[in-house]
């Protein structure tokens, strides 16, 4: 039942307390039906045609009520079947309850981004912190402004968390997740070469030779690393590797300030290329492009919220050439 429907059915017995002994079981559903019914015809006969049951069906039904509430509920007057004032009570709560199991009966989870207050967690790279992360907070930002974002690394824990809830969606390149994973391509990343614009040696264009022979940044376990170390082996080519990273940040600045090489996927090689105000050339060497795709469970492949994330992010970066 929805926790909504749940704290009905408390509210009614809650209510129900004041004025009876409550009974072990709860009462059928069609006594609720005849109560909430009885309560506006105020009459057995009237309430056994709308039901399409006898008379006396009705009045046996009546019965039931009356001794699992231990109230008569209504009575006999002129003016037909008059309730109790412990039936006043009880009608807001039964038709409540009723309602709630109408929505349970006919339920479609919704997601309301204009309202909604909850926590999505996306795993991603630092890369995507950059590229990704800034366009996805302006669009949620716009269109479900009590959402908070969170962003979790892309490591061994990633299945776990997807699959637990504790992530929503993995954004990247992925390719270890396991069974049970549900996943969209978003675009294709080849090769850039990030350099300095006033470098002294390498101008219009990168060559080979100067990739081997200039001295190299290098990012540990970045996006694609496979990749770019089976290149570099079929090439037969071990670069100067003057400094190691851990990550993206300061990777900008590092290159406008030296005479290094980086070696990036496009998407994040262009990106610092554009803040940092340096050069993007082609990658010299022939290396494997991947895909960048979002991930997520199949326990949620259904769920409301789940699905409007992964339109966000379908419609910012899909690739529909």
């Amino acid at each position: 039942m929805h926790p909504q429907g749940a704290m009905q059915w408390l509210q009614w017995f809650h209510c129900a307390r004041q004025y009876a002994v409550i009974p072990t079981e709860l009462p059928d559903l069609k006594l609720l039906q005849l109560f909430d019914l009885l309560y506006d015809v105020r009459s057995v006969t009237r309430a056994a045609e709308q039901l399409g049951q006898s008379q006396p069906t009705i009045s046996i039904w009546l019965g039931r009520l009356r001794e699992h509430l231990q109230d008569p509920l209504f009575v006999r007057t002129p003016g037909g079947m008059t309730p109790t004032p412990q039936a006043d009570a009880l009608i807001g709560p039964c038709r409540e309850i009723l309602e709630s199991l109408r929505r349970f009966a006919a339920w479609e989870i919704s997601f309301d981004p204009s309202t909604a207050k909850r926590r999505f967690r996306i795993c991603m790279t630092d890369a995507s912190h950059i590229t990704l992360l800034p366009r996805i907070l302006a669009r949620v930002r716009d269109e479900a402004p009590g959402i908070r974002l969170e962003a979790a690394r892309i490591d061994r824990n990633t299945e776990r968390a997807l699959e637990s809830g504790e992530a929503d969606l993995a954004i990247g390149h992925v390719p270890w997740l396991g069974g049970g994973m549900y996943q969209q391509q978003l675009y294709i990343q080849d090769w850039v070469c990030l350099v300095n614009r006033n470098h002294a040696r390498v101008r219009s264009r990168l060559t080979p030779k100067q990739y081997r022979s200039e001295g190299h940044v290098v990012i540990a376990g970045g996006t694609g690393a496979q990749q770019l170390e089976q290149a570099l082996l079929r090439e037969n080519i071990e670069r100067d590797v003057v400094l190691e990273l851990p990550g993206m940040l300061g990777l900008g600045s590092i290159i406008a300030s030296t005479d290094l090489i980086a070696t990036l996927p496009r998407n994040i090689g262009e990106t610092l290329a554009r803040v940092n105000g340096i050069a993007v050339h082609s990658c010299p060497l022939p290396v494997d492009q991947f895909a960048v795709r979002q991930h997520w469970h199949a326990k949620y492949h259904h769920e409301a919220g789940n699905r409007w994330l992964r339109s966000i992010v379908a419609d910012l970066f899909l690739d529909r050439s």
